[in-house]
Protein backbone atom coordinates (compact mmCIF):
# COMPACT_ATOMS: atom_id res chain seq x y z
CA UNK A 1 0.00 0.00 0.00
CA UNK A 2 1.37 3.38 -1.01
CA UNK A 3 2.18 5.99 1.63
CA UNK A 4 -0.39 8.33 0.09
CA UNK A 5 -3.14 5.72 0.60
CA UNK A 6 -2.09 5.15 4.23
CA UNK A 7 -2.20 8.89 4.87
CA UNK A 8 -5.67 9.08 3.32
CA UNK A 9 -6.96 6.26 5.54
CA UNK A 10 -5.47 7.90 8.64
CA UNK A 11 -7.20 11.15 7.76
CA UNK A 12 -10.55 9.37 7.80
CA UNK A 13 -10.18 8.20 11.41
CA UNK A 14 -12.45 10.03 13.83
CA UNK A 15 -10.46 12.66 15.72
CA UNK A 16 -11.99 11.46 19.00
CA UNK A 17 -10.49 8.00 18.46
CA UNK A 18 -6.93 9.26 18.21
CA UNK A 19 -4.74 9.34 21.29
CA UNK A 20 -4.22 12.90 22.50
CA UNK A 21 -1.05 14.23 24.05
CA UNK A 22 -3.25 16.61 26.03
CA UNK A 23 -5.14 13.65 27.48
CA UNK A 24 -1.85 12.06 28.51
CA UNK A 25 -0.67 15.26 30.16
CA UNK A 26 -3.99 15.72 31.95
CA UNK A 27 -3.82 12.18 33.35
CA UNK A 28 -0.22 12.70 34.45
CA UNK A 29 -1.24 15.94 36.19
CA UNK A 30 -3.98 14.06 38.06
CA UNK A 31 -1.44 11.46 39.18
CA UNK A 32 1.03 14.10 40.37
CA UNK A 33 -1.76 16.00 42.12
CA UNK A 34 -2.85 12.87 44.00
CA UNK A 35 0.71 12.03 45.02
CA UNK A 36 1.35 15.53 46.35
CA UNK A 37 -1.90 15.75 48.30
CA UNK A 38 -1.40 12.32 49.86
CA UNK A 39 2.23 12.90 50.81
CA UNK A 40 3.00 13.79 54.42
CA UNK A 41 6.20 15.53 53.36
CA UNK A 42 7.32 17.50 50.28
CA UNK A 43 8.17 15.19 47.37
CA UNK A 44 11.35 15.04 45.34
CA UNK A 45 10.89 15.32 41.59
CA UNK A 46 12.65 11.98 41.14
CA UNK A 47 10.04 10.25 43.30
CA UNK A 48 7.23 11.74 41.23
CA UNK A 49 9.02 10.80 38.01
CA UNK A 50 8.75 7.10 38.93
CA UNK A 51 4.93 7.28 38.80
CA UNK A 52 4.66 9.26 35.58
CA UNK A 53 3.42 7.69 32.31
CA UNK A 54 6.07 7.00 29.72
CA UNK A 55 7.26 9.83 27.47
CA UNK A 56 6.21 12.46 30.03
CA UNK A 57 8.86 14.15 32.16
CA UNK A 58 7.88 14.99 35.73
CA UNK A 59 9.23 18.53 35.32
CA UNK A 60 6.86 19.22 32.43
CA UNK A 61 3.90 17.79 34.35
CA UNK A 62 4.69 19.73 37.53
CA UNK A 63 5.16 23.00 35.66
CA UNK A 64 1.75 22.53 34.05
CA UNK A 65 0.18 21.66 37.40
CA UNK A 66 1.83 24.69 39.00
CA UNK A 67 0.33 26.96 36.35
CA UNK A 68 -3.07 25.32 36.86
CA UNK A 69 -2.98 26.08 40.59
CA UNK A 70 -1.52 29.60 40.26
CA UNK A 71 -4.87 31.35 40.78
CA UNK A 72 -6.32 28.95 43.37
CA UNK A 73 -6.44 29.06 47.13
CA UNK A 74 -3.50 26.67 47.30
CA UNK A 75 -0.44 26.89 45.10
CA UNK A 76 2.06 24.30 43.97
CA UNK A 77 5.52 25.49 44.95
CA UNK A 78 9.05 24.16 44.84
CA UNK A 79 11.41 24.72 47.76
CA UNK A 80 14.56 22.93 48.74
CA UNK A 81 14.39 20.98 45.50
CA UNK A 82 11.05 19.44 46.51
CA UNK A 83 7.43 20.06 45.55
CA UNK A 84 4.47 20.75 47.85
CA UNK A 85 1.12 22.48 48.04
CA UNK A 86 0.91 25.64 50.15
CA UNK A 87 -1.78 28.12 50.98
CA UNK A 88 -1.73 31.07 48.60
CA UNK A 89 0.32 33.88 50.14
CA UNK A 90 -2.51 36.42 49.90
CA UNK A 91 -4.81 34.12 51.90
CA UNK A 92 -2.41 33.25 54.71
CA UNK A 93 -4.07 35.81 56.99
CA UNK A 94 -7.26 33.74 56.96
CA UNK A 95 -5.49 30.92 58.75
CA UNK A 96 -3.78 33.13 61.33
CA UNK A 97 -6.08 32.37 64.27
CA UNK A 98 -3.60 33.54 66.90
CA UNK A 99 -4.14 30.39 68.94
CA UNK A 100 -0.96 28.74 70.10
CA UNK A 101 1.14 31.41 68.43
CA UNK A 102 4.83 30.62 68.75
CA UNK A 103 7.34 33.13 70.01
CA UNK A 104 9.67 34.94 67.66
CA UNK A 105 13.30 34.07 67.38
CA UNK A 106 15.43 36.59 69.24
CA UNK A 107 17.59 39.03 67.34
CA UNK A 108 20.67 37.08 68.37
CA UNK A 109 19.23 33.84 66.96
CA UNK A 110 18.19 35.52 63.69
CA UNK A 111 21.62 37.08 63.25
CA UNK A 112 23.29 33.74 63.98
CA UNK A 113 21.01 31.96 61.51
CA UNK A 114 21.80 34.54 58.81
CA UNK A 115 25.55 34.18 59.40
CA UNK A 116 25.33 30.39 59.17
CA UNK A 117 23.28 30.63 55.95
CA UNK A 118 25.66 33.02 54.18
CA UNK A 119 29.01 31.88 55.59
CA UNK A 120 28.58 28.10 55.93
CA UNK A 121 30.50 26.08 56.79
CA UNK A 122 31.17 28.28 59.79
CA UNK A 123 32.36 27.67 63.36
CA UNK A 124 31.04 29.20 66.56
CA UNK A 125 34.17 31.36 66.93
CA UNK A 126 33.72 32.65 63.37
CA UNK A 127 30.08 33.51 64.09
CA UNK A 128 31.14 35.45 67.16
CA UNK A 129 33.85 37.22 65.19
CA UNK A 130 31.34 38.36 62.56
CA UNK A 131 28.73 39.47 65.12
CA UNK A 132 31.29 41.10 67.37
CA UNK A 133 29.84 39.55 70.53
CA UNK A 134 29.89 36.14 72.16
CA UNK A 135 26.87 33.95 71.46
CA UNK A 136 24.64 33.52 74.48
CA UNK A 137 24.03 30.05 75.85
CA UNK A 138 21.40 28.14 73.94
CA UNK A 139 21.34 30.14 70.69
CA UNK A 140 22.91 27.43 68.54
CA UNK A 141 21.07 24.76 70.54
CA UNK A 142 17.77 26.38 69.59
CA UNK A 143 18.65 26.61 65.90
CA UNK A 144 19.67 22.96 65.92
CA UNK A 145 16.38 22.11 67.60
CA UNK A 146 14.38 23.87 64.88
CA UNK A 147 16.07 21.67 62.29
CA UNK A 148 17.25 24.69 60.28
CA UNK A 149 20.92 24.29 61.26
CA UNK A 150 22.99 21.11 61.31
CA UNK A 151 26.39 19.94 62.44
CA UNK A 152 28.54 19.57 59.30
CA UNK A 153 31.98 18.48 60.44
CA UNK A 154 35.11 19.82 62.13
CA UNK A 155 37.42 22.57 60.94
CA UNK A 156 40.92 21.26 60.24
CA UNK A 157 42.61 23.60 62.72
CA UNK A 158 43.90 23.21 66.28
CA UNK A 159 40.98 22.33 68.53
CA UNK A 160 38.96 20.99 65.57
CA UNK A 161 35.89 23.19 66.19
CA UNK A 162 32.50 22.04 64.87
CA UNK A 163 31.28 23.60 61.64
CA UNK A 164 27.62 24.48 61.08
CA UNK A 165 25.44 24.69 57.98
CA UNK A 166 21.78 24.98 57.00
CA UNK A 167 19.40 22.13 56.21
CA UNK A 168 16.75 21.25 53.67
CA UNK A 169 14.14 22.20 56.29
CA UNK A 170 15.58 25.74 56.27
CA UNK A 171 15.00 26.03 52.52
CA UNK A 172 11.47 24.65 52.75
CA UNK A 173 10.42 26.88 55.64
CA UNK A 174 11.63 30.04 53.95
CA UNK A 175 10.41 29.03 50.49
CA UNK A 176 13.84 28.85 48.85
CA UNK A 177 14.45 26.47 45.99
CA UNK A 178 18.21 26.63 46.64
CA UNK A 179 20.51 28.39 49.08
CA UNK A 180 21.70 30.57 46.20
CA UNK A 181 18.25 32.20 46.16
CA UNK A 182 19.09 34.11 49.33
CA UNK A 183 19.02 37.86 48.63
CA UNK A 184 22.25 39.48 47.52
CA UNK A 185 23.70 42.84 48.49
CA UNK A 186 21.66 44.90 46.02
CA UNK A 187 18.43 43.21 47.08
CA UNK A 188 19.21 43.83 50.75
CA UNK A 189 19.95 47.48 49.98
CA UNK A 190 16.64 47.77 48.13
CA UNK A 191 14.84 46.36 51.14
CA UNK A 192 16.36 49.10 53.32
CA UNK A 193 18.40 46.70 55.45
CA UNK A 194 21.62 48.67 54.91
CA UNK A 195 21.56 52.29 55.99
CA UNK A 196 24.30 54.76 55.30
CA UNK A 197 27.52 54.21 53.39
CA UNK A 198 29.07 50.77 53.44
CA UNK A 199 32.83 50.27 53.87
CA UNK A 200 34.82 50.06 50.66
CA UNK A 201 35.05 46.50 49.43
CA UNK A 202 32.09 45.38 51.55
CA UNK A 203 30.35 42.38 50.05
CA UNK A 204 28.17 39.39 50.82
CA UNK A 205 29.57 35.89 50.22
CA UNK A 206 27.92 33.59 47.71
CA UNK A 207 26.21 31.03 49.96
CA UNK A 208 26.70 27.31 49.37
CA UNK A 209 25.21 24.39 51.27
CA UNK A 210 26.97 21.60 49.39
CA UNK A 211 26.71 18.28 51.20
CA UNK A 212 30.37 17.54 50.53
CA UNK A 213 32.81 18.65 53.18
CA UNK A 214 35.05 21.60 52.33
CA UNK A 215 38.79 21.17 51.86
CA UNK A 216 39.43 22.42 55.40
CA UNK A 217 36.75 20.23 57.03
CA UNK A 218 36.98 16.78 58.57
CA UNK A 219 33.99 14.51 59.19
CA UNK A 220 32.48 14.34 62.63
CA UNK A 221 33.97 11.61 64.83
CA UNK A 222 31.83 8.50 64.72
CA UNK A 223 33.11 7.09 67.99
CA UNK A 224 32.56 10.17 70.10
CA UNK A 225 29.07 11.70 70.23
CA UNK A 226 29.32 15.39 69.39
CA UNK A 227 27.22 17.93 71.24
CA UNK A 228 27.29 21.62 70.36
CA UNK A 229 29.10 23.82 72.88
CA UNK A 230 26.81 25.79 75.13
CA UNK A 231 29.20 28.58 75.92
CA UNK A 232 32.70 29.70 75.11
CA UNK A 233 32.69 32.67 77.41
CA UNK A 234 35.58 31.17 79.36
CA UNK A 235 37.73 31.37 76.24
CA UNK A 236 36.77 34.92 75.30
CA UNK A 237 38.34 36.98 78.08
CA UNK A 238 37.56 40.66 77.78
CA UNK A 239 35.15 40.20 74.85
CA UNK A 240 31.69 41.75 74.99
CA UNK A 241 28.89 39.35 75.76
CA UNK A 242 25.61 39.07 73.95
CA UNK A 243 23.14 41.53 75.51
CA UNK A 244 20.32 39.03 75.03
CA UNK A 245 19.90 36.47 77.79
CA UNK A 246 19.33 32.76 77.30
CA UNK A 247 15.62 33.18 76.74
CA UNK A 248 15.43 32.16 73.12
CA UNK A 249 11.85 31.43 72.15
CA UNK A 250 10.67 28.81 69.71
CA UNK A 251 10.52 29.93 66.08
CA UNK A 252 7.27 31.14 64.69
CA UNK A 253 5.85 30.42 61.28
CA UNK A 254 5.89 34.14 60.47
CA UNK A 255 6.91 34.68 56.87
CA UNK A 256 6.15 31.15 55.78
CA UNK A 257 2.95 30.00 54.14
CA UNK A 258 0.60 27.49 55.67
CA UNK A 259 1.18 24.00 54.31
CA UNK A 260 -1.82 22.10 53.06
Amino acid sequence: MALAEIAQLFAQIDQNQRPSRDDGLAEAMRIAEALLFAAAEPLDEKDIEKRMPRCLAAGTVLDALKADYASRGVNLVRAGGKWMFRTAADLAWLLATGEGEAKRLSRAALETLAIVAYHQPVTRAEIEDIRGVAISKGTLDLLLETGWVRLRGRRRVPGRPITYGTTEAFLIHFGLEAIGDLPGLEELKGAGLFDGRLPQGFGIPQPSDAAELADDEDPLDDETPVTPPTSESAETFGEPTDPELDEEGAPEACGSQEAV
